[in-house]
């Protein structure tokens, strides 16, 4: 029989070192975010769970709490159950005691599907953006916008005879198949440099340090090309006149030049050649000036996917994903908030 190792000192500093470290993130955390201003808000919208003097059986604001520790920290509802229950950082930062024990995943689940169905983490996402752009964390010099898409397991397995959109493609084509219960009907085809991919996009705005103002969540066919506008309006921050709106040649049209101007944004869209009309000198110098600015964007779908396990649906149908889109896009203006913070006081 192998006898267990036991924890070595310097284990044991390690350990301490890592627990630190989230506790400080946690505590920054806690004291930038009015959390009373988070638990009105969903209070108002949850009903579930209530007892019959009225009061909810589980907190709000501690769901939702668990809710950001499971997109930080890419856990499943099983699993952040357990790490609260086994964390002190974990739970202290849900705002519960030693002795009290975390909600089991199914009213997690049911807590975030209740919430789903009244939009609230929409109200969320706005409310705690609010509150960053009330600490100067957002940058309102400018607007990066760009699209990513997010394969679902759930896809048809097997040779399957079906039409695919290519990427950008202006002739968008919807497919129709009577698919098993396992697929989910609702994600879509997409054919990109080359690669098949089944299920959704996600739309995002962004400030010029990358940080997310406005989510909107698509089928994988859908032409982002094609609805900048709906994308625009869900920006849930005030933004100045004049600024720029940078995206890749992919958005440059005559339908989104005029969008641009019609709401008075600046059109810093990389210009595209055509056919017998290269790119002049100046167009070339002005998509490189652009190009240092617009990459922030795809840093920030790059850092969902290397820090939250990102990029992958997790829930079956569009209301679903656009909440894990919105609850990724929280947790990361949060994760980066407090360093954006520590450098303005510095500034």
């Amino acid at each position: 029989m192998k006898i267990q190792k036991q924890p070595t000192l310097a284990d044991s500093i390690c350990d301490l070192r890592a627990r630190k470290i989230k506790k400080t993130f946690f505590t920054q955390i806690n004291t930038l975010i009015d959390w009373d201003t988070i638990s009105i808000l969903i209070n108002n919208d949850y009903l579930k769970g209530k007892s019959a003097t009225g009061k909810p059986s589980y907190d709000g604001t501690l769901l939702f709490k668990m809710c950001l520790l499971q997109s930080w920290y890419g856990l499943s509802d099983y699993e952040v159950e357990d790490r609260i229950n086994d964390s002190l950082s974990f739970s202290y930062f849900c705002g519960m005691t030693i002795e009290q024990v975390a909600p089991d995943h199914s009213t997690l689940s049911r807590f975030r599907t209740a919430l789903t169905k009244t939009q609230t983490f929409e109200k969320l996402f706005t409310s705690i953006n609010k509150q960053l752009d009330a600490h100067n964390i957002i940058v309102k010099t400018g607007l990066i916008i760009d699209a990513s898409v997010i394969d679902t397991p759930l896809r048809p397995k097997g040779k399957t005879n079906f039409k695919v959109t290519e990427d950008r493609c202006a002739d968008q084509v919807e497919v129709h198949k009577e698919y098993p219960d396992s697929v989910d009907k609702e994600g879509t085809w997409l054919k990109k440099r080359g690669k098949y991919h089944f299920g959704f996009k996600k739309h995002h705005v962004t400030d010029n340090e990358g940080l997310v103002l406005g989510v909107l969540t698509t089928t994988a066919s859908k032409n982002e090309i094609a609805n900048l506008e709906e994308v625009l309006e869900t920006v849930n921050v005030a933004l100045p006149k004049g600024i720029p709106l940078k995206a890749d040649k992919g958005y440059q049209s005559k339908k989104n030049v005029a969008i641009l101007k019609k709401r008075n944004l600046k059109n810093h869209i990389l210009k595209k050649a055509v056919k017998n009309k290269p790119l002049t000198k100046w167009e070339t110098r002005f998509n490189k000036l652009i190009g240092k600015t617009r990459f922030k964007v795809e840093r920030t779908f790059g850092g969902i996917k290397l820090w939250f396990k990102g990029g992958i649906a997790r829930y079956r149908g569009m209301k679903k994903m656009h909440t894990q889109n919105l609850m990724e896009a929280m947790c990361y203006n949060l994760y980066r908030s407090p360093g954006i913070f520590a450098s303005n006081c510095k500034n």
